[in-house]
């Protein structure tokens, strides 16, 4: 089993907490974890990214090479579109449809949406209606997750127990909240 995961995003939006419950799903189920992230300009609306190695042999690398990452988790459309050489000719793409418009150039989405659309392997969902509907916006994050869940390569209910251990501190309906976003994410990309 080998699952190589380009997260990315924008500063703010949770990619840390993305990559913090896969972290935590991987070492439960005693799989072999490297990680490398990228900060840049986070903090005012610059990208995130973070190159998520997870496998039950020994990974000697925690970068991934362009054309073997096996999922693109994107939470904003362009930048799901600014990894896209990453993605191996099987892997998957799976973004938030609505964009951080932190820029005054930011191209038509219905473009953005066409090139993202071109590869076969495709997951293209509202985070933000979802996790509204959920009980916050604020677990868009989540939402993409679970939308992410089944080409993860592990158990869901991990991924559950991740979202726990990860937000346990901010109390129950905290919890619960998130593990509803994630829920819905999957439900989606399960019947999309």
């Amino acid at each position: 089993m080998k699952t190589d995961i380009i997260l990315a995003g924008v500063g703010g939006q949770g990619i840390l907490s993305i990559a913090a419950v896969i972290g935590a799903a991987a070492l439960e189920n005693n799989l072999e974890l490297k990680q490398a992230e990228t900060h840049g300009m986070s903090q005012r609306g610059g990208d995130v990214v973070s190159h998520m190695r997870i496998s039950d042999q020994t990974i000697y690398s925690d970068l991934i090479p362009k054309g073997k990452a096996d999922l693109i988790l994107a939470v904003e459309p362009m930048e799901s579109l600014r990894y896209l050489p990453y993605l191996s000719t099987e892997g998957y793409v799976v973004t938030n449809s609505t964009p951080f418009l932190n820029i005054d150039n930011y191209p038509e989405l219905e473009n953005v949406k066409a090139e993202i659309q071109k590869h076969k392997n495709v997951v293209l969902i509202d985070a933000d209606k979802i996790a509204k509907e959920a009980g916050s916006v604020r677990a868009s994050n989540i939402v993409m997750l679970g939308a992410a869940s089944p080409f993860i390569g592990v158990d869901f209910e991990v991924l559950e127990k991740g979202v726990e251990a990860i937000f346990k501190k901010k109390g129950a309906d905290i919890v619960n909240m998130n593990l509803k976003a994630l829920r819905a994410g999957r439900e989606f990309a399960l019947a999309n």
